[in-house]
């Protein structure tokens, strides 16, 4: 398990792809933004840097889905895949192998981009613990995710597909873009089935509000049940991955 997290994390660490979603383009977007509605008069600073940073730190996140997509479909066409399931290795191992490498990549660019957003823009933390857990139970559900729909796509094409409609519709209807509140009353409803708008609005309760864990335990419970529901499919659409793997 330690041997495949420590070559996945080293494989990614090269990976200037990874790099430009994970750190480049977020930063272009926070810049870009925050300057476009800092114009606006009727809207504070704070309530624009505690919208737009953690907004599209959260859609970013989603972003790393595609590597976990490219990564698994490669071990799988190239025969790494069959080759592991022929070992004593246990399943969970292998799983457990490549999530940790991209779960620590996800809590580093949160705490990046926040850490931008707190030195350029004065962003306000609120309590370190609860942003903490929540940034942890935002890195678990988009982890999740991406390891359920790696094993699900054929190609690495319909991976980077479902995953732009995953984190673009999801920040237009999550209220990663706009405040929730200034939507129609349907897309509110719609809204409240999606994690982005569970992640979003718990960030804001601890840098607006000064919520704590307290505060947000009904978000971060819907994230990681969440994360847990994408790991579960994964899991479940191992044997059907393993059969589409080259030997």
């Amino acid at each position: 398990m330690w041997a495949i997290a420590k070559t996945e994390l080293k494989k990614n660490l090269q990976d200037k792809g990874l790099w430009f979603w994970t750190f480049i383009l977020p930063i272009v977007f926070i810049i870009a933004f925050v300057s476009i509605y800092s114009g606006d008069e009727t809207t504070s600073h704070k309530d624009v840097v505690t919208q737009i940073i953690p907004g599209y730190t959260i859609m970013f996140t989603f972003y790393i889905m595609i590597s976990m997509v490219i990564g698994f479909v490669k071990d799988r066409d190239r025969g790494m895949v069959a080759r592991i399931a022929s070992t004593p290795l246990p399943l969970a191992d292998y799983f457990i192998g490549k999530w940790i490498p991209f779960l620590l990549i996800v809590l580093i660019q949160i705490t990046v981009l926040f850490g931008f957003g707190v030195i350029v823009y004065d962003l306000p933390l609120g309590d370190p613990l609860s942003l903490m857990i929540l940034s942890l139970s935002l890195a678990f559900i988009v982890t999740g995710w991406g390891m359920a729909l790696s094993v699900l796509v054929k190609t690495e094409n319909m991976g980077i597909a479902m995953t732009q409609i995953i984190a673009l519709g999801g920040a237009m209807l999550g209220g990663l873009w706009i405040p929730v509140e200034y939507m129609p009353d349907l897309i509110q409803s719609i809204s409240k089935l999606l994690p982005q708008y569970w992640a979003i609005e718990g960030y804001k309760e601890i840098l607006l509000r000064n919520g704590t864990t307290a505060d947000i335990g009904w978000n971060i419970l819907i994230l990681l049940g969440a994360g847990i529901g994408g790991a579960l499919i994964a899991y479940a659409g191992y044997p059907r991955f393993l059969r589409f793997s080259k030997s």
